[in-house]
């Protein structure tokens, strides 16, 4: 099923046409709970592994986390979770039988932290074909973009995962690995369900990089009319690739390059896929419904990532090459 981004509330480069010199593509990947196949573009899916390449792992060091679970422990607790949801009535509290209360672990339960301290096995985050995605990015040669990450926290990368990031042409596969190894342990909220992707290309305003005179006048307009430029009109929220980062946490902050280069968007992972006050970038497809915030997931959080406190990790990648180290920022 196709997803489709709401025109604009308004024509905001009709107002001000400098920001045409300030806009961007961006692919909203649409993320929907599904079961993809290696020859899928994916989110959590499994990935089109070569069988004679070795799996990554992080070796930390790894921050101390105050709760690790087995990721079968996280699956089984979601699944008992989403039935309970689904069988609970608009207006009830929900009911839990014998064997949901002996089975849900309490929150201060915790696998050893000595886990943690022997190598990781990372884990499947995104699988993107370039067939499938308007907008791709990646050297000009490649077919698939694939993305993993150590499911713990790194307080050394400013408490971001740990990313490995592989681009990979089709005719170079060969035989594809079956049973790629899992961690013993994750931090829940770094462990995505499975989604299928409906990849959309939308248009993106830059936030923070604006000329003052520029960014004045649109303040200026935003007390006048009541639009929100940030909110609704510039940068698209949740998982997409390419387009604008925000830094709406720390305010904004130089990502160059070794090289020297600037370096731009190549991902934005975020558990929510618009802002569930305004829905200003909700699909059209995804309509609302009276008995949807009691859904789980629900249709605007549908990976079960949370990064931080609800932030956005942003990727960026440098323009020279895409051999150059990448770097993360949690905003």
């Amino acid at each position: 099923m196709t997803r489709t981004t709401p025109p604009r509330p308004v024509d905001v480069a009709a107002l001000f046409p400098e920001l045409l010199d300030h806009s961007r593509p961006a692919t909203r990947l649409h993320p929907r709970p599904g079961t993809p196949s290696i020859e899928d573009s994916s989110i959590g899916g499994q990935l089109l592994w070569p069988a004679a390449e070795p799996w990554p792992h992080c070796d930390g060091p790894h921050h101390y986390q105050t709760r690790m679970l087995a990721p079968a422990t996280v699956r089984q607790h979601r699944a008992m979770l989403d039935e309970v949801w689904r069988r609970t009535p608009p207006g009830e509290g929900t009911n839990l039988t014998d064997h949901e209360r002996a089975t849900l672990l309490d929150f201060s339960y915790s696998e050893p932290f000595e886990l943690a301290q022997q190598p990781v096995a990372m884990i499947p985050v995104v699988q993107v074909y370039r067939r499938d995605t308007p907008g791709f990015l990646g050297p000009a040669d490649s077919d698939l973009m694939q993305v993993l990450w150590c499911p713990l926290v790194h307080d050394w990368l400013d408490y971001c995962p740990r990313l490995v990031i592989k681009w990979r042409r089709l005719a170079d596969t060969g035989e594809v690995l079956v049973c790629p190894p899992e961690p013993s342990v994750v931090a829940d909220s770094f462990l995505p369900d499975q989604c299928v992707l409906h990849p959309e290309q939308v248009a993106e305003f830059d936030d923070d990089g604006l000329p003052e005179e520029l960014r004045a006048r649109i303040e200026s307009w935003e007390r006048e009319s009541g639009y929100d430029y940030f909110g609704d009109l510039s940068i698209a929220p949740g998982w997409k690739i390419g387009g604008f980062g925000r830094w709406n946490l720390s305010g904004p902050r130089p990502m160059v390059c070794d090289c020297g280069a600037d370096l731009s968007v190549l991902m934005g992972v975020d558990g929510s896929e618009w802002d569930a006050d305004s829905g200003s970038w909700r699909p059209v497809e995804d309509a609302s419904r009276d008995d949807e915030p009691r859904a789980r997931p629900r249709p605007d959080e549908p990976t079960g990532i949370t990064i931080g406190r609800g932030y956005t990790l942003w990727v960026y990648y440098c323009p020279r090459s895409y051999d150059h180290p990448h770097q993360t920022a949690m905003q």
